[in-house]
């Protein structure tokens, strides 16, 4: 069997039993993004490929990577889109893969202490805003308004995304973790599902990231000042286990390179370094 097919079983298997799942509160329901996590086979018919677990915040500037890559160097690039936890436990658990893209340098710290890492660049910034619904019904001015009685948030899962471990932190670190816990209706397993709630106006608020609301007129986002916001790194690197050392570590390059960092500009990052922090 080609490989590549493998690894499409493979995860597909994993994929339905290590995904987040949403956590309903106060009866209500939540509608979730089927295109946020699973894979996006651009190209299935080279005879050469590599695996790429990546945080589903980065699919649109990956997507647009992966086929320029495919073009210039004729080997097929496979996303694995999910949480950036989701992806680590897969990745444990396979010990198989070519390149690991979390959503913030926390999970590749992570994959590094594991020994699943040995080659890294950074490639852009990660910054939390708040986003509402069109017309921001609830009046959402800023954070503290999390804790507004009746108001319906919506949050990250911390156990498989960046964005829910971040904003957890965020709200601890303003002293509204506890008060804004007991309006959160739902968990979303990856960031990309939030944006689907709040753009369905399924709940009056939730924090993704800034690169998410570009060209979507069913949200709107309000900035969160810089000494109650915590900004994250995005990296990118080699896997341990990979077979394909050589071609994996020129597709890091690429991600990293001026082409690759235009292209994260494109979709709305701010490209690392910059004087964001």
């Amino acid at each position: 069997m080609h490989k590549s097919t493998t690894y499409l079983i493979v995860i597909l298997l994993l994929g339905a039993i290590t995904s987040g799942c949403i956590e309903e509160k106060l009866g209500q329901t939540a509608t979730i993004d089927k295109t946020a996590g699973g894979l996006t086979p651009s190209v299935t018919n080279q005879s050469q490929s590599i695996l790429v677990y990546c945080g589903a915040g980065m699919r649109k500037p990956m997507d647009e990577i992966g086929l320029l890559f495919e073009e210039q160097n004729g080997v097929s690039v496979i996303y694995n889109y999910a949480g950036s936890n989701t992806l680590l436990s897969q990745m444990e658990l396979m010990q198989e893969g070519d390149i690991y893209m979390p959503g913030a340098t926390y999970y590749f710290d992570i994959a590094r202490e594991k020994g699943f890492t040995d080659y890294e660049q950074l490639i852009a910034y990660h910054v939390p805003v708040i986003a509402v619904p069109k017309g921001n019904p609830a009046n959402i001015k800023s954070l503290y308004d999390f804790t507004m009685p009746g108001v319906k948030i919506i949050l990250g899962d911390a156990k498989a995304t960046a964005i829910g471990k971040l904003t957890d932190k965020i709200l601890e670190k303003n002293g509204i973790f506890e008060d804004t816990e007991k309006n959160v209706i739902a968990r979303g397993a990856t960031v990309n599902e939030l944006v689907v709630y709040i753009s369905m106006n399924q709940g009056d608020a939730c924090i993704i990231w800034n690169d998410l609301i570009e060209n979507n007129d069913e949200i709107e986002i309000i900035e969160i000042p810089d000494n109650q916001n915590i900004i994250k790194i995005i990296p990118v690197g080699t896997l341990t286990f990979t077979e394909n050392k050589q071609i994996s570590t020129k597709f890091v390059d690429f991600v990293a390179s001026p082409e690759g960092k235009t292209i994260f500009e494109k979709y709305g990052f701010t490209t690392y370094p910059n004087e964001i922090q």
